[in-house]
């Protein structure tokens, strides 16, 4: 049996199935003020094998226990040990199968873990994954227990008129005395982690969805009270998924109703609950005068994530949280797809690689190493990382390109088939495809068990005298904190010989290894593959669309890069030409000691940027993207040691400036192209215009000293996002001129009752760059509007000062380090989740210079010493430490 007890680690190769079957549970919720009583029925079973007079060993945290029966009769206090944390009963009846009734009380207002049963803005809340389960009832609370599940609840009819669990609605009425009881059925098996109940006074639009066999399922989003219009967009984001799901996948939903609760409380971005979706209002609550385009697309792509777990999280679930991103990383590879469906395959490609090695590769170096499949943990919670979700998904789209569209199909079809109701494994998600495709992965599957980023390093030779080409790729993997292995595993490997006037050349390799249509299928060290008759040297396009997680080492020349970032009909690379450009520069400019270059990007690499940004026949939105420079944490990955980051921001700044005077005249032209006071329309399109001309409002201000132009366009803005783009110019750019304070003060004049608004208002100033900052921050820290009990209060200030401003938290006096660890320490004792979460931002101390290392090594190890620390922070201080 797996158990996760504090200090206690876990191992995938200790895995064991339990002693007993749960068959089904009954479950009876009431709510009162002041405390929750909770009873479960469950129907055991003994496992065939296991010993006669072995106990039955439950998980419990924090829990009271009120009363506790075998088959109708109260079990004697010699038979059972009940804690907090664990139930034992012994002395079990001889027969195979048994009733065990087990009756606990808690007190959901003072749960402030946000996990179990809580209360939020009056609203009783379950958030069960990974282990919240066991903080409700003694139960076995591990995703391979797959029962149905039957729910009662009962509450006060003034303060809860809306009751809802998973599954279908049965029977439900009046108790008397002002409360009332609704009873829920699921048919479908799930693990107690999808388990959940939503009872409050709540406001609901309504909607419904014919599927493609006829059953026409009733939908509904629950939102606080007068927020209901601004559920508007996820209730279209919901359909469109639904409908997309089938077309894509063959996917139909399978219940009666399908319900979402928009909750302001909220450690997670959302929660698949089967049928009972509960979402961070952040992902739920929109309208152009209060959310961006960015929330628009957040909003679409959280929605369709979360409905996608119905068959890649619920139907088929994972035996054990090793197995995580079996349903995260194939989940989030649907929902990337179905954004690139709906938007531009181009620019979510680009979105999603960004924030890969702006999350995962730093994660993969670090001493947070883990692979996509850890083969240990002692607290689950902290592996809800970027390697799981990232890298998992970047793992699905390898083996869709290795295996081809329809091949790949008929594997996921497979896996629905075999797996259906099923706890699954990595190796059965594998096997379904190597039978598909009748093709062998086992060198693949490395992929899953080694961590790390390889290093893809590529060669070409071009012989004139017979035309004859040859490619060479290596790859390899350094041995990281993890320590999993060196293998060289099977990746694809996209690719394109570019002639001169941007086509493709259609050729093929005469000598080599495995070549199917435009994908290299690199399984060796190294291999070479020789082209002949090619037409004369071509532009080599390489890992086109990122086909495989790697750093890539190509010694290609700035002449060809910059050519083809012109020519390549692979709208991706194009884009990742100039970003691997600008962000070797910056790297070199950010490394060097003493002054610091005045154009570290040279004249025609920021030509280059400004002729691509003025070029109208191609999409705005990526043209936003190729003026959207490498963050500074980007860069300070690609240096990898002795990192200082005020000498990044420097370099960054610099090219900026450079971009800015050389293409003054496009970027005017672009700004006037959309102007502020346009209509507003969330599609594509339209997001794609407002991002090249809030890019070119940026590069304008910077470029001509001006706040004043950015200052205008708040005034005038007709939408969110334009407002925030603006006030994030004057912000980062301007942050010590006078009109930057005056703008932030009229943004929280106009928002202070908008919640999701004020957390924009915080986190931009908490990401200003500069040693200023932290005074203002710690101003901000105190502000009426601020408080650690809301996660997405607390990540808005103190979660983008540690994580997203390198130049303030990363002071050269140390003084941001330890206003963090003490924001840690205050948020620890709340909410131990979010703390081990934020406390991540050290993960890449180790890179910087000496005297900044020495400071964090001391902040680490007095937190360390600390023995207070809850068991999710002590996790991540001490892995970070190792």
């Amino acid at each position: 049996m797996l158990r996760t007890e504090t200090g206690q680690t876990v191992k995938l190769a200790d895995y064991s199935e339990t002693d007993f079957v749960f068959k089904d549970v009954f479950l009876t919720i009431r709510l009162f003020e002041g405390s929750a009583e909770i009873d479960s029925e469950i129907r055991i079973e003994r496992r065939a094998g296991t010993a006669p007079d072995a106990p039955l060993v439950l998980d419990g945290d924090e829990l009271t226990l009120t009363h506790l029966k075998l088959n109708g009769r109260a079990v004697a206090e010699a038979d059972y040990d009940a804690s907090a944390d664990r139930l034992k009963v012994r002395n079990l009846p001889a027969d195979d199968e048994f009733v065990l009734h087990v009756g606990t009380r808690i007190v959901p207002e003072r749960n402030t873990k946000l996990m179990g049963l809580y209360r939020s803005n009056g609203i009783w809340c379950t958030q069960c994954e990974a282990e919240g389960f066991r903080r409700i009832t003694y139960f076995y609370d591990r995703p391979d227990v797959l029962i149905p599940y039957k729910v009662r609840i009962e509450a006060p009819k003034d303060a809860a008129p809306v009751l809802l669990s998973n599954g279908n609605p049965g029977e439900s009425g009046d108790l008397g005395d002002g409360r009332h009881y609704a009873v829920w059925d699921d048919p479908f098996k799930k693990p107690s982690y999808l388990f959940a109940i939503v009872a409050g006074d709540l406001e609901r639009i309504g909607d419904s969805f014919t599927t493609a066999s006829g059953t026409e399922v009733t939908l509904g989003i629950y939102t606080d009270k007068g927020k209901s219009h601004q559920a508007e967009y996820a209730m279209d984001a919901l359909k469109r998924s639904m409908a997309w799901d089938e077309r894509r996948f063959g996917r139909e939903y399978d219940l009666d109703v399908f319900n979402i609760v928009a909750i302001a409380d909220f450690n997670m971005g959302a929660m698949e609950n089967k049928g009972l979706n509960v979402f961070n209002h952040k992902y739920v609550l929109l309208d152009p005068d209060t959310a961006t385009d960015q929330d628009y697309a957040g909003v679409e792509t959280v929605i369709a994530h979360e409905y996608f777990h119905n068959w890649t999280g619920n139907r088929i679930t994972c035996r054990d949280w090793f197995q995580l991103c079996l349903k995260e990383g194939l989940t989030v590879f649907r929902d990337q797809e179905f954004t690139a469906d709906e938007r531009d395959r181009t620019v979510q490609r680009i979105g999603s690689v960004r924030r890969l090695k702006s999350m995962q590769f730093p994660e993969d170096q670090g001493p947070l190493q883990h692979p996509v499949r850890p083969g240990e943990y002692r607290e689950i919670n902290n592996f809800y990382t970027a390697t799981v979700y990232d890298k998992g998904a970047e793992l699905v789209r390898m083996i869709a390109t290795l295996l081809g569209p329809e091949d790949f199909r008929k594997g996921m079809d497979l896996y629905f088939q075999r797996h259906d109701g099923d706890a699954a494994t990595i190796e059965e998600f594998v096997k379904v495809f190597e039978d598909a495709a009748s093709t062998d992965l086992s060198r693949f599957a490395l992929w899953y068990h080694q961590a790390g980023t390889p290093t893809l390093t590529i060669t070409e030779d071009y012989d004139a005298s017979d035309d004859r080409y040859t490619l060479t790729l290596a790859q390899s993997l350094n041995q990281g904190a993890a320590k999993t292995g060196t293998e060289p595993m099977l990746l694809p490997v996209k690719f394109g010989l570019v002639g001169p006037n941007g086509e493709d050349r259609a050729v093929s390799a005469s000598r080599g290894g495995d070549i199917r249509d435009d994908v290299i299928q690199l399984s060796e060290a190294e291999e070479s593959f020789v082209f002949e008759n090619v037409g004369g040297k071509p532009f080599l396009s390489v890992l086109r669309d990122f086909s495989a997680p790697v750093n890539l080492v190509h010694a290609q020349s700035e002449a060809d890069r910059l050519a083809l970032a012109r020519l390549d009909p692979n709208p991706f690379n194009r884009w990742r030409t100039l970003n691997d450009l600008v962000g070797e520069r910056l790297a070199k400019a950010g490394s060097q000691t003493g002054d610091q270059p005045t154009d570290p990007l040279g004249n025609e690499l920021v030509g280059s940027i400004v002729e691509t940004a003025g070029d109208d026949g191609l999409d705005p939105a990526f043209r936003a993207q190729v003026l959207n420079l490498p963050a500074d944490m980007e860069i300070a990955r690609l240096i990898g040691a002795n990192v200082d980051p005020d000498r990044i921001h420097a370099a960054a700044t610099s090219a900026r400036e450079a971009i800015a005077a050389k293409g003054r005249s496009v970027f005017e032209r672009l700004l006037n192209a959309t102007p502020a006071d346009a209509r507003f329309s969330p599609d594509a399109a339209s997001a794609g215009k407002r991002a090249l001309a809030n890019a070119a409002l940026g590069y304008a201000a910077v470029g001509e000293g001006r706040p004043d132009r950015a200052f205008e366009r708040i005034g005038n803005a007709s939408n969110m996002t334009d407002r925030q783009a603006a006030l994030a110019i004057l912000v980062f750019r301007f942050p010590d001129h006078e009109m930057t304070q005056r703008a932030l003060d009229i943004f929280y004049e106009r928002y202070e009752s908008e919640a999701l608004v004020l957390d924009k208002w915080f986190a931009l100033q908490g990401a200003a760059p500069g040693t200023a900052t932290l005074d203002r921050i710690e101003v901000l820290y105190r502000h009426p509007r601020f408080t650690l009990k809301n996660p997405n209060r607390a990540r808005s200030l103190i979660g983008s000062f540690a994580g997203m401003n390198p130049t303030a938290f990363n002071r050269a006096d140390g003084r941001g380090y330890a206003w963090f660890r003490d924001r840690l320490l205050e948020l620890d004792a709340i909410n131990p989740q979010i703390a081990a979460r934020m406390a991540t931002a050290f993960r890449t101390w180790r890179m910087l210079e000496e005297e900044r290392q020495r400071k964090i090594h001391d902040v680490l190890s007095g937190l360390a010493n600390m023995p207070q620390l809850s068991k999710d922070l002590r996790d991540i201080v001490d892995r970070t430490l190792a």
